[in-house]
C-alpha cells in the first residue's frame, strides 16, 4: 500500500487505493482481478485444456487406426448398447449407424464432461475460498475492489476457460480429419457442463470456509449427477426423466452426431445463470473469511490418544473418507440393484460386450460383478490420488512446517499421512463391495453374492494401493508432478473398459496394475499379481518417504 503527502504533511490514500469515504459499486475492481487470476493461471489452467484437448486428438487418431471398417465401428458401437453401456457411458445416441464421430461422442464423451466439470471445481475454489482461506483476499479487499469483484473475476475465468475447451475440442476434430458438422455442439456440451459446476461450486465456497470443504461439496454434486443419469440412462432406452436431472445428461441429450440440438444446452444455461445468482445472494449473507455454515468449534482439550501424527492425519483426512464412502456406498447399491434388470438384458448383449466383461457368455451375471468392481476400484483410486494431493497442499499452504517442527519426524509425517490414505482405501473398497454384493444378492436372490461382491472389490486393493504409491513417489521426489498420476488412471480406465475391443498388443494392457486382478468370480485368483502388486506398492511408498526426507519443503 503506498500513499502521498500533501503540502501540510497530512497522509492521502493514492489513486488506486480506496480513502475511508471511498465509494465503490459490488463489482469494482473486477478487470483488474479478471487479469490476475488469469496470469496466476498461466500454467495450470492451460495444462488442463491441452490435457481435455489432447484426450480429443488420441481418440480422434486412435480409432481411426484401430477401427477402419464398419464393421469394426460396429462392434464397438455395441459396447454402448444396452444397461451396462447405458450405465458406463450413456444413452448411446448416433450408434445406430456409427462412424468415428458418433462413437467418441456417444462411447467416450462422457469423460471429457467429466474432465471439465472437475477442471471448474477446481479453478472457482482456487481463486475464491483458497483465497480467503489464506489471507490474501482481505488484503485485495483493502483497495477499490467490490464485495462481489473476486467472484465475479473468478466465473469470468471459469467462462473463458470453457469457451475455450469448446473451441479446442471442435478444432481437434477438424485438425484430424473428421466430420465438424456437430464438433462444435458437442465441445459446447463439455463446456456447459463446465459451466454448471462452476456455479455449483460458487455455492459451495460461500457454505463453507474450508477449500478442501467446499471442493468435497461440489464433488459430491457431481457424483450424485452422475449416477442420477446412470441410473436414468439404464430404465430406459435413450434415457428416462430421471436422467434429466443431472447436468450431464444435457450435454448428453444434444445427440451430437445423431440429431445434432442445441436446446438441452438452453437447461445449462438457466441453470448456470440461476446458480450465479444465489451465489452472489449467500456471497452478501456472510463475513470474509467466514462461511453460511460456521464451523464446529472443537473440544477445549485434545484427548491423549490424538497426540500422534497419524491421528493427525486421519483427523485431516475424515471428512473426504467418508464423503466418499458414503457416494460409493450409494452408487454400489444402485449398481448392484438392478442386478435383475441386468440379468434380462443378458440375451441381447453382442459378443463384444461379452468380451468386455470376462468373455463367458454363460455366467454374465459374474462378468458384470466384476466389472463393476473394477469400476469401483477406479474411483476409489481417485480418493487415493486426492489424499496424496492433499498432503501437497498442506505442505504448499505452510501447515506441514508446524507439524514437523515437533517431535514429528518427516519420515513419520509421511508414513502416517499415506498409511491413513491406504486404511481409507481399503474401508472403501470393503464397504462399497459390501452394499454391492448385498443389493445385487437381494435383486436376484442368491445370497452367495455377498461374499463375491466383498471379495472381488478387495481384491483390487493391491492395485489401488499401488496408485496410491505412485503418487506418493512422486510427492516424495517431484512434488510438483503429483498430477501426472492421473494419466496411469486414466490409461488404466480406458483399458479396462475398452481394452477388449481395441486389440492392443499384451504388453500393453501388463502396464496397467488393474488388468493383472482376476475378475472374481468369473476368473481364479492370480496370487503371484497380488504379491507383486503390493511389493511394488511398498517400495514404492518407502522410496517416496526416503526422498521426502531428503528434499526441502515447497512453501511457496
Amino acid at each position: 500500500m503506498t500513499s502521498t503527502t500533501t503540502c501540510s504533511g497530512a497522509p492521502t490514500a493514492a489513486p488506486h487505493e480506496a480513502g475511508p469515504g471511498t465509494r465503490r459499486g459490488p463489482l469494482a475492481g473486477t478487470g483488474i482481478l479478471l487479469r490476475l487470476d488469469l496470469r496466476r493461471d498461466r500454467i495450470k489452467l492451460p495444462m488442463w485444456l491441452l490435457g481435455i484437448t489432447a484426450m480429443s486428438f488420441y481418440y480422434a487418431g486412435a480409432l481411426q487406426q484401430v477401427y477402419k471398417t464398419p464393421d469394426d465401428l460396429r462392434a464397438v458401437s455395441q459396447f454402448a448398447e444396452g444397461v451396462v453401456g447405458a450405465l458406463i457411458s450413456g444413452p448411446g445416441f448416433g450408434l445406430a449407424d456409427p462412424t468415428i464421430e458418433s462413437v467418441i461422442v456417444a462411447v467416450y464423451g462422457l469423460y471429457f464432461l467429466l474432465l471439465a466439470a472437475l477442471m471448474n471445481i477446481l479453478l472457482i475454489s482456487r481463486h475464491t475460498r483458497v483465497e480467503e482461506q489464506a489471507g490474501r483476499a482481505e488484503l485485495v479487499r483493502a483497495n477499490a475492489v467490490g464485495r462481489h469483484a473476486q467472484l465475479t473475476a473468478a466465473l469470468l475465468v471459469a467462462l473463458i476457460a470453457d469457451i475455450a475447451v469448446a473451441v479446442l475440442i471442435a478444432s481437434s476434430f477438424a485438425a484430424t480429419g473428421l466430420d465438424t458438422s456437430d464438433a462444435l455442439l458437442f465441445g459446447a456440451g463439455v463446456g456447459a457442463v463446465g459451466l454448471v459446476f462452476a456455479t455449483i461450486t460458487a455455492i459451495t465456497v460461500q457454505v463453507t470456509e474450508y477449500s478442501r470443504t467446499a471442493s468435497g461439496l461440489a464433488g459430491l454434486t457431481l457424483g450424485i449427477a452422475y449416477v442420477l443419469r446412470a441410473a436414468g440412462d439404464a430404465i430406459r432406452e435413450g434415457g428416462s426423466a430421471l436422467s434429466w436431472l443431472s447436468p450431464l445428461a444435457w450435454s448428453q441429450q444434444t445427440r451430437a452426431y445423431a440429431e445434432g440440438r442445441w436446446w438441452p444446452l438452453s437447461l445449462s444455461i438457466a441453470s448456470a445463470l440461476t446458480l450465479t445468482v444465489v451465489a452472489y445472494l449467500l456471497s452478501a449473507r456472510r463475513d470474509l473469511g467466514a462461511g453460511l455454515v460456521p464451523a464446529r468449534p472443537g473440544p477445549r482439550h485434545a484427548a491423549n490418544w490424538m497426540d500422534t501424527p497419524v491421528a493427525l492425519a486421519a483427523r485431516l483426512q475424515r471428512a473426504g473418507l467418508v464423503g466418499w464412502a458414503c457416494a460409493l456406498v450409494a452408487g454400489g447399491a444402485l449398481y448392484g440393484g438392478i442386478g435383475n434388470t441386468i440379468v434380462d438384458s443378458f440375451d441381447d448383449l453382442p459378443d463384444q460386450m461379452v468380451d468386455v466383461m470376462g468373455g463367458d457368455a454363460g455366467r454374465m451375471l459374474d462378468g458384470y460383478l466384476g466389472t463393476m468392481a473394477l469400476f469401483d476400484a477406479l474411483l476409489v483410486a481417485v480418493f487415493a490420488i486426492l489424499a496424496v494431493q492433499s498432503l501437497r497442499t498442506e505442505e504448499t499452504r505452510g501447515r506441514t512446517e508446524p507439524v514437523l517442527a515437533t517431535a514429528t519426524g518427516r519420515v513419520g509425517w509421511f508414513a502416517a499421512w499415506i498409511g491413513v490414505a491406504a486404511i481409507g482405501v481399503l474401508a472403501l473398497l470393503a464397504t462399497t463391495g459390501a452394499a454391492f454384493g448385498i443389493a445385487l444378492s437381494l435383486s436376484v436372490g442368491d445370497g452367495a453374492y455377498l461374499v463375491d461382491g466383498l471379495l472381488a472389490h478387495l481384491l483390487f486393493a493391491p492395485a489401488v494401493l499401488l496408485v496410491l504409491a505412485v503418487a506418493a513417489l512422486l510427492y516424495g521426489f517431484f512434488p510438483q508432478a503429483v498430477g501426472a498420476t492421473w494419466a496411469l488412471l486414466g490409461f488404466s480406465m480406458v483399458l479396462g473398459f475398452f481394452g477388449p475391443l481395441m486389440k492392443l498388443p499384451p504388453w500393453i494392457h501388463d502396464l496397467s496394475p488393474f488388468q493383472h486382478i482376476a475378475r472374481m468370480p468369473l476368473e481364479e485368483m492370480r496370487w503371484p499379481a497380488l504379491v507383486v502388486l503390493t511389493a511394488l506398492a511398498a517400495a514404492a511408498v518407502v522410496a517416496g518417504a526416503y526422498a521426502f526426507r531428503e528434499r526441502d519443503l515447497d512453501t511457496a
